[in-house]
């Protein structure tokens, strides 16, 4: 009974470290973390250099596997410390973890995938919270929420621009011809797409007049479909700060004071966002702080 007692215990203490910081050694723990991800980072970036990678190659491949094991080893430590492990497993930052632990593994049957650890990058998303960085993280909530509330009007929008492309593509198709590089309705809708988002690679163009009057056309209509995006997210951020101006502004030290900070991770079901003074996950109920 007393070895699952101090099993339990370490656990829970490895647990707060690992997936909170609250604590002087969960902060420690976390700011460790992200010097670790930006020092992989750049130790990625510097071996895309051929002439710095000749000169260190042995400097960087040896620190890169120092971290990734060092990061493995962590991957290994959230499981076993959360009841439910493929609740963390499956979780969006359980698979980025992942995804950020393994390219250097991959590497060794299939070269030049090591460079995936920038993927890494995505765990800074963490450093709002873990360094309590108040207003950013209110001004990164009103964002997600602009998009969030956008996401069908975009969705929408993007399907509109999908059939556009589909139908002048088709038009630009019959215009010009194979003999003008427009060999299928496919590579007709591609040149379409670039066009319409003012990529424009100029590997196909067109070469009779009425087709460079429809490129034209789409041209105009691409400034507009950059805009009509940024419209419809300005839109709802614009929103979503004057319901803020009306209780306070989103600078006010009163605002700062509501956004919750709290970094306790449940255990059991590992929800976050608690209220600052919680002591039970509001979804399962589970106790959060550990005596």
């Amino acid at each position: 009974m007393s070895d699952n007692k101090t099993q339990a215990d370490w656990r829970d203490k490895l647990h707060e470290i690992i997936y909170e910081a609250d604590t002087p050694a969960g902060k420690l723990f976390d700011v460790v973390l992200l010097i670790a991800i930006l020092a992989s980072i750049i130790l990625v970036m510097l071996e895309s250099i051929k002439s710095f990678d000749d000169k260190y190659h042995t400097f960087l491949n040896i620190s890169e596997w120092i971290i990734t094991i060092l990061f493995s080893i962590e991957y290994i430590a959230r499981i076993i410390t959360v009841k439910k492990p493929f609740k963390y497993i499956f979780s969006f930052y359980g698979i980025i973890d992942l995804l950020s632990t393994i390219p250097k593994y991959i590497s060794l049957f299939l070269a030049g995938t090591h460079a995936l650890v920038a993927l890494r990058a995505l765990r800074l998303l963490r450093v709002f919270r873990i360094l309590k960085l108040a207003r950013y993280l209110g001004a990164s909530n009103q964002l997600a929420s602009a998009i969030k509330a956008s996401r069908a009007k975009i969705a929408v929008f993007l399907f509109a621009v999908l059939i556009a492309s589909v139908i002048f593509g088709t038009i630009m198709y019959l215009v010009e011809g194979e003999e003008h590089g427009f060999t299928n309705i496919p590579k007709s809708v591609y040149w379409c797409i670039v066009t319409l988002t003012t990529v424009g690679f100029g590997d196909i163009a067109p070469e009779t007049p009425l087709g460079q009057f429809i490129a034209t056309i789409i041209m105009i209509l691409g400034y507009g479909i950059i805009a009509v995006p940024t419209g419809i997210v300005s839109a709802e951020y614009t929103k979503a700060g004057g319901d803020d101006k009306k209780k306070t502004s989103n600078t006010d030290p009163e605002q700062l004071k509501n956004i919750q900070l709290n970094t306790q991770c449940c255990v059991n079901c590992l929800t976050e966002t608690h209220h600052d003074n919680a002591e039970f996950c509001f979804k399962c109920g589970c106790k959060l702080h550990h005596d």
